[in-house]
């Protein structure tokens, strides 16, 4: 029987790379976004439905499992990836900021757990993937709530696979570099707030830079292919570091002392200022 994947934010970046990728390979596909009807390239593809899916609204969430069982027989993976950047300085920030990035980023991946784990534990098997970043193991400047974001998306994951492996249910990180997708585009928000002063030289130097990597970065089919070994290789194994240097920086950050660490990336800073 052909499985199923159930992916969030498809309509760009990674998530339709995975959605175009898993189509190929001849998996069904639920690809979900906010707005299904402006899309028309992934409508045409082979075994593919979408599906509206805002993961902020409770109502989605608690629909979306019998809107896909109505056009394909059961769901075998749930592939969190929506998801999107809010930087800057946080003395810039609003509260409204940060829970907004904490719904999308964190809570929503987290209801939708809430939803698949007793359907998967009911059809005594499945596997959920979450989509965290090479910066839910380290932080860089002015991305404190974002990096916040992915560092509690690492450990509700890490602590999830635990609880969920004697139902047989498999649990894994994603964790891509980066990416040259619309991360720095439309699906990033720079906090505005004109009467803090004094972080403009950091911001210049940060977001062009960042700009600079994001557009010389190897494009999403990278980590559509991770996704697709991760759900494929039959181990029980919890991180995936994908995109070029990803595997290099979070080994240096695993055996360099966290000064030392820091060291160099204020060096990096520094040299683009």
């Amino acid at each position: 029987m052909r499985k199923t994947i159930l992916i969030t934010g498809a309509s760009s970046g990674i998530g339709r790379a995975t959605a175009k990728l898993f189509a190929e390979k001849g998996w069904n596909v639920a690809a979900t976004m906010r707005a299904p009807k402006e899309e028309t390239e992934l409508k045409e593809l082979p075994n593919l439905k979408l599906y509206e899916l805002d993961v902020t609204r409770k109502e989605h969430l608690q629909k979306i499992i019998p809107e896909v069982e109505a056009d394909f027989p059961k769901i075998d993976v749930l592939f969190n990836n929506a998801g999107y950047g809010a930087v800057g300085a946080f003395e810039k920030s609003s509260e409204e900021d940060v829970l907004q990035q904490f719904q999308v980023n964190v809570f929503g991946v987290m209801d939708l757990c809430r939803e698949f784990i007793p359907y998967f534990r009911m059809k005594g098997e499945g596997m959920i993937i979450n989509t965290s970043s090479v910066v839910g193991r380290f932080t860089i400047p002015l991305y404190s709530l974002y990096c916040s974001s992915k560092w509690a998306l690492e450990g509700f994951t890490e602590a999830l696979q635990f609880e969920l492996r004697k139902f047989n249910i498999k649990v894994k990180l994603l964790e891509p570099a980066a990416i040259k997708t619309d991360f720095h585009g439309r699906s990033l928000k720079i906090f505005d707030n004109e009467s803090v002063k004094g972080y403009e030289k950091m911001e210049k130097a940060i977001f062009s830079g960042m700009r600079s990597r994001n557009e010389k970065a190897p494009g999403p089919e990278v980590v559509a292919k991770t996704v697709f070994k991760a759900v494929t290789d039959g181990s029980q194994k919890l991180r995936y570091p994908t995109g070029k240097g990803a595997s290099a920086v979070l080994l240096a950050r695993k055996i360099l002392p966290t000064s030392w660490f820091n060291k160099i990336l204020l060096k990096q800073q520094n040299r683009r200022s």
